[in-house]
């Protein structure tokens, strides 16, 4: 009896166990049923379609809350500047128009994967057909405060702008003029979408003709600054010339088309002004004599030329380095030296009144000797100015209108005129040149001519002077440049009597 009773409490044990599980699971395994067969009509827990929670819905309900929203939709414009603007449904008649989509959606989901989207929620994209009257959407667009004439400013080139320390490339301003056909036709791309925002972009706007980086307009930057990074310093004894960008910069001259040229007229001045500066030519000049006395004299053709032409075409090429550049000016002539006494210790000096002339070589005397020079009772005298000896020639024959001449030597430093010898005087100095004087040369006795000759180089300094007040009217005065030539018909041309 005992054993019986065992088999009893076991049977009973297990029957309990097993209603113990089996009945959750029956109602898990009913509740799963349910769930999938509901699910098969019904979007899953946590879906989402466009960002709407369409949990729980049908496809038809689903569409009413996308219609719902659709009612209330909104586009926000972002301009350039941050700037937002709105576009509503009720402004254009924007209207959802629900399609069979939806049901599709359903049809792929997956209904026996139920409780899974307890946990992982499911974000669908649907393409919605909308319509909305394109008139208002015009409209509407062309509305927005962006477009207000007080709120559009226009874009603005690059250009190169002078500035105090030369010239500067100043950048585009993109401005806020929006192109409206270009906005409308965005606009209308996203409202078509159901985008809810948009960012305009660049292609929305007036763009600048003329943009920092253009190939003429950096072309002619580089050139600038190629000539404005130039310098030249000129390398002239004694005195301090630096051409540089305070003054090129004025000579610059930008195109329309940003083609970038010179001033000419502004480089031709200036090279003016260095020839003016430093040309010694026929200037006046402060000259210490022999007797110890102070003389101005000026005229003749000695001294420093700068070549202006060449000079100016130098300058143009320098500039296209761009670097620092130390050199002389483009001299036509030169002189000894280039100091403010560019007469320096060689020279020859004759002085006319007193009938004598002295040649010295770095600063030594090689000889002095009494003169006969040109007549001045005829109006032959000999002319005056700072010359310098032109050629020499061993032996000579001198030639006039009226005579010819044979001599050793011959000096010439003033268009015809020389020094030479002559041997047919016997005499030399005092007041013979004034009624018996020569043709305009500078007769010295044959051994000064010979030690002049034998010792003076091409190029070197004849100063020639009156202590009074004379009047050279020959024709070789005026070529030569004579310091004291008076034109003969000066007073006839200023009362108009002139021979022509």
């Amino acid at each position: 009896m005992p054993k019986r009773r065992k088999r009893r409490r076991r049977s009973c044990l297990t029957k309990g166990l097993i209603l113990g599980f089996g009945i959750p699971v029956l109602l898990f395994l009913i509740l799963y049923i349910v769930f999938a067969v509901y699910f098969r009509s019904h979007f899953l827990w946590r879906t989402e379609i466009n960002g709407l929670s369409v949990s729980g819905m049908t496809p038809d309900e689903a569409k009413d809350k996308i219609k719902e929203a659709s009612e209330s939709y909104l586009l926000t414009i972002y301009d350039r500047d941050g700037n937002k603007y709105h576009i509503r449904a009720a402004d254009i008649d924007y209207i959802y128009v629900p399609g069979s989509r939806e049901e599709t959606l359903l049809q792929e989901q997956n209904s026996l994967a139920w409780p899974r989207a307890l946990f992982s929620g499911t974000s669908l994209d649907l393409e919605t057909t909308v319509t909305y009257d394109s008139d208002l959407l015009s409209d509407a667009v062309a509305a927005l405060p962006c477009f207000l004439p007080e709120n559009i400013t226009e874009p603005i080139d690059a250009y190169i702008e002078k500035t105090d320390n030369g010239y500067t490339l100043v950048a585009e301003t993109p401005g806020t003029h929006l192109l409206i056909d270009e906005v409308q036709k965005d606009v209308a791309d996203a409202v078509s979408a159901g985008e809810t925002t948009l960012t305009l972009t660049d292609s929305d706007y007036l763009a600048p003709s003329v943009t920092s980086d253009d190939p003429a307009l950096t072309a002619c930057m580089d050139t600038i600054n190629t000539w404005l990074s130039t310098s030249i310093t000129y390398d002239i004894t004694d005195q301090n010339e630096v051409l540089d960008r305070n003054t090129t910069a004025d000579w610059i001259e930008i195109g329309d088309d940003y083609s970038v040229s010179l001033n000419q007229a502004k480089l031709t001045a200036y090279v003016q002004s260095l020839a003016s500066k430093y040309n010694t030519y026929g200037r006046k000049r402060n000259f210490i004599t022999t007797k110890g006395d102070t003389i101005v004299i000026g005229g003749g053709d000695y001294g420093w030329v700068v070549a202006k032409k060449k000079e100016a075409e130098q300058i143009s090429a320098d500039l296209a380095t761009g670097t620092a550049i130390s050199r002389e000016p483009v001299y036509e002539q030169r002189a000894i030296q280039r100091s403010a006494d560019d007469i320096g210790n060689t020279y020859v000096e004759i002085d006319y009144t007193n009938q004598h002339l002295w040649y010295y070589k770095e600063g030594s005397l090689v000889t002095e000797a009494d003169i006969v020079s040109g007549k001045l009772s005829n109006g032959n005298g000999s002319p005056d100015g700072i010359y310098k000896i032109v050629y020499r020639q061993s032996p000579a024959v001198l030639k006039g209108e009226d005579y010819e001449s044979n001599v050793t030597y011959f000096m010439p430093f003033a268009y015809n005129v020389g020094i030479h010898d002559a041997a047919w005087r016997s005499a030399f100095g005092g007041n013979i040149y004034i009624n018996s004087g020569s043709h305009g040369c500078i007769n010295v006795p044959y051994d000064c001519a010979t030690a002049i000759y034998q010792n003076i180089e091409v190029g070197t300094p004849v100063v020639a002077y009156y202590r009074e007040p004379v009047s050279l009217t020959s024709n070789s005065a005026k070529i030569s440049n004579a310091y004291s030539y008076t034109d003969p018909d000066a007073d006839k041309k200023a009362a108009g009597t002139a021979t022509p």
